[in-house]
């Protein structure tokens, strides 16, 4: 229950900082709209967001935290210290070296990451604008990538929430940008980019701040490749691309439905990732954080039961939480998108592409999550490789997903074929750690799987009629729509909280027995 508690406090923090960035999007829908603008802020803003997803939440976590928490074990504090700063101060050389390139390359990464906006057919001008905002947001990457140094040293010392707090500043900058400085969709964008690097920087100063009295502070070095740092920058480039293989196939089928799709396509894509990484943010983010450095731990102490009993009841909670919030995704995407976003520059057309992008989005949401349950099982080990040849082939998949399926289906191809792609890597990650003999399914997850399907089901069903029933409050004011989405997400909880009592998914004594340990704890 341990781990259930931790969910919570990070979940909790990570759910306030997502549903800040469904305000913000909202707010962007109505300033930007579904446009060229939205389009070029789009791309700006995914290579940003997709360091903060590998560096942030992924590889920074699984490189340096077991090998910190190994050195702090063996040696103390002291030296889990020093470790870290020798390997900020190498860190720090790289990222200045690489933020400089890619500002001064940022014309083709722009195209690259775009395909040039092919379709779309932009002016010289506009594309300078797409340029002028990629270079705004591309020091964030320095940023987010120092701060989730900081944050992996505090999540060490069990201190989650402070890093699952850090994302709120980000969007309190963004959603201020939009709030202060909107005018038209161009200068919204701008004002939009310009916000990015700001919120990096509180994000940064706020971590520094949270390390300093937790009493951790790193002195200034010289970089120096010694064999531990070494060995750390060779595990982090694995590490990304294991742990990212959703981001990277995001990218790939962004960058291609901004060369094969028409204008607006990109922005639908957008909205809809964003709806589906509220609850990928909330649980995703959550599980990872705490899993890989209580997994490391275990095993660094020699609990192998302990350590496949934390991975089996982490697999559960997230299916607990991912298949309800998948099922719900699809079933009432358009009442959703429309009660957040159909104003001013988002219009119905919008909603109803924006909505099958998300359900397309959605079917993939529980293996997005698996990913952050399965992967700490190879990173505690100091296993990175493994994981990244399997999200070779997740990109592989995703590639030909996206140019068989943009022809037939359009912009809904790339969420189609991201949620594939990402299947077919926890199934390869899954059948791996079960041939080692390093993740079992126990005789509980076994038993409260099939339930759990069948509860969310039945709450699918029940939703499908409920949602109509609502329709006239989602199209009103902001807060009569608001007001509307949160009686349907309480039905939604409900419902889904008695069908699983109902298909004896959970029972009554589990619940007793909850009550219990937190008494006693």
């Amino acid at each position: 229950m341990k781990l259930a508690r931790s969910l919570g406090s990070v979940g909790g923090l990570t759910l306030a900082s997502r549903v800040l960035a469904l305000v913000r999007d909202s707010l962007q829908a109505r300033y930007v709209g579904a446009s060229f603008a939205s389009d070029a802020f789009t791309i700006a803003f995914r290579l940003p967001n997709m360091f903060r997803a590998l560096f942030a939440e992924g590889a920074f976590s699984a490189a340096f935290i077991p090998m910190f928490n190994r050195k702090v074990g063996e040696e103390g504090m002291p030296a889990g210290l020093a470790f870290a700063e020798r390997a900020l101060a190498v860190l720090f050389a790289i990222l200045l070296v690489l933020t400089a390139a890619m500002l001064i390359a940022a014309w083709p990464l722009t195209w690259a990451m775009s395909l040039g906006f092919h379709k779309q057919h932009p002016t010289h001008d506009q594309f300078a604008f797409a340029v002028e905002l990629s270079r705004y947001t591309i020091p964030y990457l320095m940023l987010i990538s120092l701060a989730s140094l900081l944050g992996g040293i505090l999540n060490s010392l069990d201190k989650f929430w402070v890093n699952a707090a850090a994302p709120i500043l980000l969007n309190i900058a963004m959603v201020s940008a939009l709030v202060f400085f909107n005018g038209d969709p161009f200068e919204t964008a701008r004002a939009q980019a310009i916000a990015v690097p700001v919120g990096g920087l509180l994000q940064l100063g706020w971590l520094a701040l949270a390390c300093r009295r937790a009493g951790v502070s790193l002195r200034p070095r010289r970089p120096r490749l010694d064999p531990e740092v070494k060995r750390l920058m060779a595990l982090i480039l694995p590490a990304a691309a294991g742990a990212g293989a959703s981001q990277i196939n995001l990218l790939i089928s962004s960058a291609l439905a901004g060369g094969l799709l028409a204008s607006g396509s990109l922005s639908y894509i957008y909205y809809a990732d964003r709806l589906n990484q509220l609850p990928l943010g909330m649980i995703g983010i959550g599980l990872g954080t705490i899993l890989l450095p209580t997994i490391s731990r275990l095993l660094g102490q020699g609990r192998e039961a302990e350590a496949m009993e934390t991975q089996n009841r982490g697999m559960e909670l997230a299916l607990f939480l991912t298949l309800p919030a998948m099922v719900a995704l699809i079933v009432a995407a358009e009442p959703i998108v429309r009660g957040l976003f159909q104003y001013g520059q988002f219009d119905a057309a919008d909603t109803r592409a924006c909505a099958m992008a998300l359900a397309g989005f959605s079917i993939g949401l529980p293996s997005y999550v698996l990913v952050k349950v399965l992967t700490p099982g190879y990173y505690a080990r100091q296993d990175t490789r493994t994981p990244v040849r399997y999200a070779i082939w997740s990109v592989v998949v995703n590639i030909a997903a996206n140019l068989l399926l943009i022809p037939l289906i359009g912009h809904v191809g790339p969420p189609l074929a991201t949620a594939l792609a990402s299947t077919v890597n926890i199934v390869m990650l899954y059948r791996t750690l079960h041939a080692r003999g390093h993740f079992t399914a126990d005789a509980q997850l076994k038993r409260r799987v099939p339930r759990l399907v069948l509860a969310a089901l039945l709450m699918g069903l029940a939703l499908f009629g409920f949602d109509r029933l609502l329709d006239p409050w989602l199209s009103a004011s902001m807060v009569e729509r608001y007001g509307a989405l949160i009686v349907l997400v309480g039905a939604g909880c409900a419902i889904y909280g008695l069908a699983c009592f109902a298909t004896g998914a959970f029972r009554l004594s589990d619940v007793k027995a909850l009550l219990r340990r937190r008494r006693t704890s």
